[in-house]
Protein backbone atom coordinates (compact mmCIF):
# COMPACT_ATOMS: atom_id res chain seq x y z
CA UNK A 1 0.00 0.00 0.00
CA UNK A 2 1.33 3.40 -0.69
CA UNK A 3 0.90 5.19 2.21
CA UNK A 4 2.33 8.70 1.44
CA UNK A 5 -0.06 9.87 -0.49
CA UNK A 6 -3.45 11.52 -0.34
CA UNK A 7 -6.78 9.42 -0.80
CA UNK A 8 -7.44 9.64 -4.64
CA UNK A 9 -10.62 12.04 -4.06
CA UNK A 10 -8.86 14.49 -1.21
CA UNK A 11 -8.73 17.89 -1.18
CA UNK A 12 -5.43 20.01 -0.63
CA UNK A 13 -6.76 20.49 3.38
CA UNK A 14 -6.82 16.75 3.98
CA UNK A 15 -4.38 15.36 6.23
CA UNK A 16 -1.20 13.61 4.43
CA UNK A 17 -0.71 9.42 5.93
CA UNK A 18 2.19 8.25 6.68
CA UNK A 19 3.29 5.03 7.55
CA UNK A 20 4.14 6.22 11.19
CA UNK A 21 0.65 7.03 11.71
CA UNK A 22 -0.97 4.24 10.16
CA UNK A 23 1.43 2.03 12.35
CA UNK A 24 0.40 4.03 15.25
CA UNK A 25 -3.08 3.37 14.18
CA UNK A 26 -2.87 -0.04 13.97
CA UNK A 27 -1.22 -0.38 17.29
CA UNK A 28 -3.93 1.46 19.37
CA UNK A 29 -6.17 -1.60 18.57
CA UNK A 30 -6.29 -3.36 21.60
CA UNK A 31 -6.47 -7.09 19.84
CA UNK A 32 -3.53 -5.91 17.51
CA UNK A 33 -1.68 -4.45 20.72
CA UNK A 34 0.58 -7.65 20.46
CA UNK A 35 1.97 -7.49 17.12
CA UNK A 36 5.54 -5.87 16.64
CA UNK A 37 7.09 -3.88 14.16
CA UNK A 38 7.55 -6.59 11.10
CA UNK A 39 4.21 -7.87 11.34
CA UNK A 40 2.40 -4.62 12.04
CA UNK A 41 4.45 -3.58 8.46
CA UNK A 42 3.39 -6.84 6.90
CA UNK A 43 -0.24 -6.26 7.75
CA UNK A 44 -0.36 -2.41 6.69
CA UNK A 45 1.27 -4.24 3.39
CA UNK A 46 -2.56 -5.77 2.70
CA UNK A 47 -4.49 -3.02 4.03
CA UNK A 48 -6.42 -0.45 1.79
CA UNK A 49 -7.48 3.47 2.38
CA UNK A 50 -10.47 4.60 1.57
CA UNK A 51 -12.22 7.98 1.65
CA UNK A 52 -16.13 8.11 2.13
CA UNK A 53 -18.29 11.00 1.80
CA UNK A 54 -20.97 12.51 3.98
CA UNK A 55 -23.87 9.96 4.41
CA UNK A 56 -22.29 7.38 2.10
CA UNK A 57 -22.28 3.67 3.55
CA UNK A 58 -19.18 1.90 4.29
CA UNK A 59 -21.02 -1.22 3.66
CA UNK A 60 -24.29 -2.50 4.84
CA UNK A 61 -26.05 -5.56 6.81
CA UNK A 62 -26.12 -8.84 5.73
CA UNK A 63 -23.15 -7.94 2.83
CA UNK A 64 -20.56 -10.38 2.66
CA UNK A 65 -17.68 -8.90 5.32
CA UNK A 66 -14.56 -9.17 3.86
CA UNK A 67 -13.00 -6.20 5.40
CA UNK A 68 -12.17 -4.99 8.98
CA UNK A 69 -11.89 -0.75 9.44
CA UNK A 70 -10.03 1.01 11.29
CA UNK A 71 -11.17 5.20 11.54
CA UNK A 72 -8.34 7.42 10.87
CA UNK A 73 -10.67 10.37 11.13
CA UNK A 74 -14.33 11.65 10.67
CA UNK A 75 -17.13 9.47 12.15
CA UNK A 76 -19.50 6.47 11.69
CA UNK A 77 -22.86 5.76 12.74
CA UNK A 78 -23.50 1.78 13.18
CA UNK A 79 -26.92 1.24 12.65
CA UNK A 80 -29.14 -2.19 12.40
CA UNK A 81 -32.10 -2.57 10.31
CA UNK A 82 -35.30 -4.29 12.39
CA UNK A 83 -37.68 -6.50 10.39
CA UNK A 84 -39.89 -3.69 9.47
CA UNK A 85 -36.90 -2.08 7.61
CA UNK A 86 -36.37 0.62 10.05
CA UNK A 87 -33.12 1.61 10.93
CA UNK A 88 -31.60 1.24 14.90
CA UNK A 89 -28.67 3.61 15.46
CA UNK A 90 -26.41 1.38 17.63
CA UNK A 91 -23.41 3.90 18.09
CA UNK A 92 -21.05 6.09 16.59
CA UNK A 93 -17.16 5.53 16.36
CA UNK A 94 -14.73 7.82 15.51
CA UNK A 95 -10.76 7.91 15.53
CA UNK A 96 -9.09 5.06 16.19
CA UNK A 97 -12.66 2.91 16.65
CA UNK A 98 -12.77 -1.07 14.46
CA UNK A 99 -15.76 -1.59 12.73
CA UNK A 100 -16.67 -5.39 11.55
CA UNK A 101 -15.32 -7.17 14.38
CA UNK A 102 -18.66 -8.37 15.13
CA UNK A 103 -18.17 -10.50 11.91
CA UNK A 104 -15.28 -12.37 12.70
CA UNK A 105 -17.56 -14.34 14.58
CA UNK A 106 -20.54 -14.64 12.31
CA UNK A 107 -21.09 -18.26 10.86
CA UNK A 108 -22.54 -16.77 7.47
CA UNK A 109 -19.44 -14.33 7.40
CA UNK A 110 -21.69 -11.26 6.79
CA UNK A 111 -21.84 -7.99 7.86
CA UNK A 112 -24.30 -8.04 11.43
CA UNK A 113 -24.43 -3.79 10.99
CA UNK A 114 -24.66 -1.26 8.83
CA UNK A 115 -21.60 1.76 8.39
CA UNK A 116 -22.27 4.97 7.43
CA UNK A 117 -20.29 8.05 7.25
CA UNK A 118 -21.22 11.14 9.41
CA UNK A 119 -19.12 13.02 7.59
CA UNK A 120 -16.10 12.91 4.95
CA UNK A 121 -14.44 9.90 6.75
CA UNK A 122 -10.74 8.34 6.22
CA UNK A 123 -10.91 4.30 7.20
CA UNK A 124 -8.01 2.23 6.83
CA UNK A 125 -9.49 -1.47 5.68
CA UNK A 126 -7.94 -4.64 6.49
CA UNK A 127 -8.69 -8.21 4.92
CA UNK A 128 -10.66 -9.98 7.43
CA UNK A 129 -8.65 -13.29 6.73
CA UNK A 130 -5.36 -11.61 7.63
CA UNK A 131 -7.16 -10.49 10.94
CA UNK A 132 -8.26 -14.27 11.32
CA UNK A 133 -4.72 -15.40 10.31
CA UNK A 134 -3.25 -13.26 13.23
CA UNK A 135 -5.88 -14.67 16.00
CA UNK A 136 -5.02 -18.02 14.90
CA UNK A 137 -1.03 -18.05 15.17
CA UNK A 138 -1.49 -15.53 18.33
CA UNK A 139 -2.96 -16.55 20.97
CA UNK A 140 -2.75 -13.22 22.72
CA UNK A 141 -4.13 -11.23 20.02
CA UNK A 142 -7.26 -13.58 20.15
CA UNK A 143 -7.52 -13.32 23.57
CA UNK A 144 -8.26 -9.67 23.79
CA UNK A 145 -10.11 -9.93 20.97
CA UNK A 146 -12.53 -12.07 22.78
CA UNK A 147 -12.49 -10.05 25.96
CA UNK A 148 -12.89 -6.71 23.89
CA UNK A 149 -16.22 -8.47 21.96
CA UNK A 150 -17.49 -9.60 25.85
CA UNK A 151 -16.76 -5.65 26.71
CA UNK A 152 -19.09 -4.52 23.42
CA UNK A 153 -21.83 -7.23 24.62
CA UNK A 154 -21.60 -5.93 28.45
CA UNK A 155 -22.16 -2.32 26.78
CA UNK A 156 -24.87 -2.89 24.36
CA UNK A 157 -27.02 -4.72 27.57
CA UNK A 158 -26.47 -1.89 29.30
CA UNK A 159 -27.89 0.02 26.56
CA UNK A 160 -30.98 -2.62 26.18
CA UNK A 161 -31.54 -2.16 29.68
CA UNK A 162 -31.83 1.75 29.82
CA UNK A 163 -33.75 2.19 26.38
CA UNK A 164 -36.42 -0.43 28.14
CA UNK A 165 -36.39 0.96 31.43
CA UNK A 166 -34.93 4.23 32.08
CA UNK A 167 -36.09 7.84 31.40
CA UNK A 168 -34.75 10.42 29.02
CA UNK A 169 -31.61 11.57 31.48
CA UNK A 170 -31.09 8.30 32.91
CA UNK A 171 -29.96 8.05 29.42
CA UNK A 172 -27.99 10.68 28.75
CA UNK A 173 -25.97 10.73 31.81
CA UNK A 174 -25.49 7.39 31.29
CA UNK A 175 -23.42 7.87 27.58
CA UNK A 176 -21.72 10.75 29.12
CA UNK A 177 -19.97 8.75 32.24
CA UNK A 178 -19.40 6.10 29.49
CA UNK A 179 -17.50 8.80 27.83
CA UNK A 180 -15.42 10.14 30.68
CA UNK A 181 -11.60 8.93 30.33
CA UNK A 182 -10.75 6.52 32.80
CA UNK A 183 -9.83 6.55 36.14
CA UNK A 184 -11.10 9.73 39.11
CA UNK A 185 -10.05 13.30 38.96
CA UNK A 186 -10.45 16.40 41.09
CA UNK A 187 -10.43 18.33 37.85
CA UNK A 188 -13.48 18.62 35.70
CA UNK A 189 -13.13 15.73 32.73
CA UNK A 190 -13.89 16.87 29.32
CA UNK A 191 -16.19 14.69 26.91
CA UNK A 192 -16.43 15.58 22.87
CA UNK A 193 -19.57 15.73 21.51
CA UNK A 194 -18.47 15.33 18.04
CA UNK A 195 -21.16 13.45 16.03
CA UNK A 196 -24.06 15.67 15.12
CA UNK A 197 -26.55 16.27 17.90
CA UNK A 198 -29.53 14.29 15.62
CA UNK A 199 -27.12 11.31 15.34
CA UNK A 200 -26.52 11.33 19.40
CA UNK A 201 -30.42 11.85 19.82
CA UNK A 202 -31.47 8.72 18.16
CA UNK A 203 -28.36 6.51 19.58
CA UNK A 204 -29.93 7.82 23.07
CA UNK A 205 -33.09 6.98 21.92
CA UNK A 206 -34.95 10.86 21.99
CA UNK A 207 -35.57 13.45 20.40
CA UNK A 208 -32.95 16.16 19.40
CA UNK A 209 -35.13 18.28 21.41
CA UNK A 210 -35.36 16.90 23.83
CA UNK A 211 -31.54 16.28 23.95
CA UNK A 212 -31.02 19.75 23.75
CA UNK A 213 -33.69 20.62 26.64
CA UNK A 214 -31.93 17.91 29.01
CA UNK A 215 -28.69 19.36 28.35
CA UNK A 216 -29.74 22.81 29.05
CA UNK A 217 -31.13 21.22 32.51
CA UNK A 218 -27.49 19.64 33.14
CA UNK A 219 -26.07 22.99 32.43
CA UNK A 220 -28.42 25.18 34.15
CA UNK A 221 -28.55 23.20 37.74
CA UNK A 222 -24.38 23.57 37.12
CA UNK A 223 -23.73 19.79 36.63
CA UNK A 224 -21.93 20.38 33.24
CA UNK A 225 -20.25 23.21 30.99
CA UNK A 226 -21.08 23.03 27.06
CA UNK A 227 -18.86 25.39 24.43
CA UNK A 228 -19.83 24.09 21.54
CA UNK A 229 -18.51 20.30 21.29
CA UNK A 230 -16.81 20.21 24.35
CA UNK A 231 -19.28 18.99 27.33
CA UNK A 232 -17.13 19.69 30.55
CA UNK A 233 -18.22 17.64 33.97
CA UNK A 234 -17.71 20.50 36.49
CA UNK A 235 -19.73 17.59 39.08
CA UNK A 236 -19.14 14.00 38.72
CA UNK A 237 -21.04 13.38 41.99
CA UNK A 238 -24.46 15.67 41.38
CA UNK A 239 -24.31 13.86 37.59
CA UNK A 240 -24.90 10.45 39.03
CA UNK A 241 -27.60 11.68 41.16
CA UNK A 242 -29.42 13.21 37.99
CA UNK A 243 -29.88 9.54 37.31
CA UNK A 244 -32.25 9.21 40.04
CA UNK A 245 -34.24 12.28 40.11
CA UNK A 246 -37.24 12.30 38.02
CA UNK A 247 -36.91 13.65 34.55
Amino acid sequence: MNTSIYPPDSSSTDLLFKPKQLRELVQGVPWLGELDEDEVTELLEDTELKTLKTREWLFRQDSPAHWLYIVINGAVRLARSAGDGRLATIRCVERGGTLGELSMVSSAGVYLYSAEALRRTHVLAIPARRCREIMDRQPACRAEFMSRLALELTERLEDLALLTQADAMSRLVSYVLRQLPPGRSRSPRVVRLSIPKRWLAAQLAMTPETLSRLLAKLRDSGVIGIDRQRLTVLDEQKLRDAMLADD
